[in-house]
């Protein structure tokens, strides 16, 4: 049984986000679309890979528990509005993408934000099967001091320059002087 986005919980997440805008209501939708397609309020591995960090992710972190902190919300910066959920329980997915014609030139944002709301999920998203995972599950690595800073740094973040272990910014401060 899929769960259901209630007016109360669409408001809290409105609240999450800090205020209500058309790339959140895209977010609210697209997760309202993988609850339908996934179940995800009652799974226990969801995944969810962003191709873009528009407001859309807010609503996706609120409403589906994926998490950049859990390593269950991956962004790739595509620059799409494009999002793919997996479930690794039932190892099933799909990749969404927002429909061009409902990004909207109208500049009160209000009437796109009703125009997004009232539509048929079908008619928001252009939807696709995924067969295999979009990303593999979150490994936890060992950490290495840089050389330079002092700071750790996950091993493979790590870059080696003339024999010491650099982090990536001080790797680009000494790759950008050569």
């Amino acid at each position: 049984m899929a769960c259901t986005l209630e007016k109360a919980l669409i408001d809290k997440t409105i609240e999450f986000h800090g205020h209500n805008c058309p790339g959140l209501t895209i977010g609210i939708r697209v997760s309202e679309l993988a609850m339908e397609k996934l179940d995800i309020c009652n799974s226990t591995a969801p995944v969810c890979v962003t191709e873009t960090d528009m407001c859309a992710v807010d609503a996706i972190q609120f409403l589906t528990g994926c998490s950049f902190g859990k390593g269950n919300l991956i962004h790739k910066d595509f620059g799409k509005s494009a999002f793919t959920f997996y479930d690794r329980d039932t190892q099933k997915g799909f990749r969404a993408v927002f429909k061009n014609e409902f990004a909207g030139d109208e500049q009160d944002r209000s009437i796109r934000i009703k125009k997004i709301l009232e539509a048929d999920l079908a008619d928001l998203f252009e939807t696709s099967e995924v067969r295999l995972p979009p990303v593999r599950p979150a490994r936890i690595m060992n950490s290495i001091l840089c050389a330079d800073c002092g700071e750790k740094t996950m091993e493979s973040r790590i870059r080696l320059f003339d024999g010491k272990n650099l982090c990536i910014p001080c790797f680009q401060k000494v790759e950008q002087k050569i």
